[in-house]
């Protein structure tokens, strides 16, 4: 009996806290020291000052004897000798009731609705990707909905592609596109870096209640610390991985990289990693493969995969900048996306001829094989011999190639464009594409 009461009372003891204290703070940054033996990189810690919410954060760095740690939030109150105390490493409960709902990357609300309620099961925001030797294989070709993809860079199920643009060239336009017409039973998307202006026009005016109901939004707005936007990507990932692990076919669409690899430098800098290339630091690029990595399919066994489309920034149109390379060397293909063409009134202004799917060989029937390298072959000469036709510099019967290509390319063209609210599957795809070039060539 004695025993049964001591233990009793013992779990009703408050469980031991940890505590350290800021020695130095900046806009940024601070160090704390106390904790020394417990802290390691990544670790948790909660700030109390005395006049101000608490305030969570994260160590990323350790130097002359303190550690450095970023914020989550605004830095207000906090200052030297503020307690610091050791929280729980950063995981998340998903449950069936998070579909359709609009969240911080701590899983805090933004639709104006209660707190989800959290799962039976916790799982890590930080976690490896399946080991290489056990991961399942592609699945079959997934419909995206949009012809231009379905025809020109078809996708198979845990695929992952990259779609590279520019700024106000459609992205977002797209995505809604594949959030409402992709094959997939859960849509993951994650907006990183987002001008805050354009979260409920997106969720409203693109995106729209029904492809919201089956979809999870995290967002981290451009105003948002650095770790908030750096672990937009890490939530969204988490979440599309308890779907995928439950068996079911999750697309996660990610916008944008180039925004979460900002926030990776913003946080190496502030560590005290050297710069190198553009400004980003080492461990971008150490982190880029680490957070890629994660989606495509999973372990063998599961029926479930991670379908990821993430898109990539290039200013200026540069296709080689240090994040889009690294990006494009990463994922299994790669879609981009012209102004030129948008300016030319055909959206989505995909670039079929700089748009590739390497997982095109396995899931094409050689049919439909052959008809996609016609039709690029067709679009391809076009564009080499569209200034001298514009020119007037070439006579129309001084190549039967040329000739088939003035010919065939604007029913092409007209193929690929699409409204905001079609959508299509990859056979209707192909089916459009033979019916375009043969109903030409019979007009010839």
């Amino acid at each position: 009996m004695k025993i049964d009461r001591a233990s009793l009372a013992l779990r009703r003891q408050p469980a031991a806290q940890l505590h350290g204290k800021v020695v130095s703070a900046g806009s940024l940054s601070i160090s704390v020291t106390g904790l020394d033996p417990w802290l390691r990189i990544g670790a948790r810690l909660r700030l109390s000052p005395p006049a101000a919410p608490a305030v969570e954060a994260e160590v990323v760095g350790f130097a002359e004897g303190h550690a450095t740690a970023l914020a989550f939030g605004p830095l207000d109150g906090v200052g030297p000798g503020t307690p610091a105390m050791l929280a729980p490493s950063a995981s998340l409960a998903v449950d069936e009731t998070w579909l359709g709902r609009v969240l911080d990357p701590l899983g805090r609300p933004l639709d104006g609705r209660p707190p989800p309620p959290p799962g039976p099961l916790a799982r890590p925001v930080r976690a490896a990707p399946p080991q290489a030797g056990q991961r399942a294989r592609l699945g079959p070709r997934l419909d995206l909905g949009v012809r231009a993809l379905d025809a020109f860079a078809t996708c198979r199920r845990g695929q992952r592609l990259g779609l590279f643009a520019a700024s106000g060239v459609g992205k977002s336009t797209l995505l809604s596109m594949l959030a409402g017409g992709a094959a997939a039973d859960v849509v993951v998307l994650a907006l990183v870096g987002e001008r805050g202006r354009e979260l409920r026009e997106f969720l409203e005016d693109d995106l729209g209640a029904a492809g919201l109901a089956r979809s999870v939004v995290v967002c981290a707005t451009s105003d948002a610390p650095p770790l908030m936007r750096r672990e937009a990507a890490y939530a969204a990932m988490a979440i599309a991985e308890h779907f995928a692990d439950q068996g079911r076919q999750v697309l996660l669409m990610m916008d944008s990289v180039t925004r979460f690899a900002m926030a990776l430098r913003e946080i190496g800098l502030a560590a005290g990693e050297p710069p190198t290339t553009r400004g980003y630091t080492p461990g971008v690029f150490a982190e880029l493969p680490r957070l890629l990595e994660r989606a495509g399919p999973r372990e063998e066994g599961c029926a479930g995969a991670i379908t990821g489309l993430f898109t990539v920034l290039v200013e200026g149109d540069d296709h080689d900048e240090p994040v889009a390379d690294a990006v494009r060397g990463i994922l299994d293909g790669h879609v981009v996306m012209d102004r030129s063409i948008g300016e030319r009134g055909r959206y989505p202004a995909i670039d079929i001829l700089r748009s590739l799917s390497r997982t095109v060989p396995g899931c094409l029937r050689p049919d439909e094989a052959a008809l996609m390298r016609r039709a690029r072959a067709v679009l391809a000469l076009h564009a080499e011999m569209a200034d001298l036709v514009r020119l007037g510099a070439y006579r129309p019967g001084a190549d039967p190639a040329v000739d088939e290509a003035i010919r065939l390319a604007p029913r092409i063209e007209a193929m690929l464009g699409q409204g905001k609210g079609e959508r299509g599957t990859v056979e209707s795809a192909f089916a459009a594409l033979a019916a375009a070039m043969e109903e030409t060539a019979d007009a010839a």
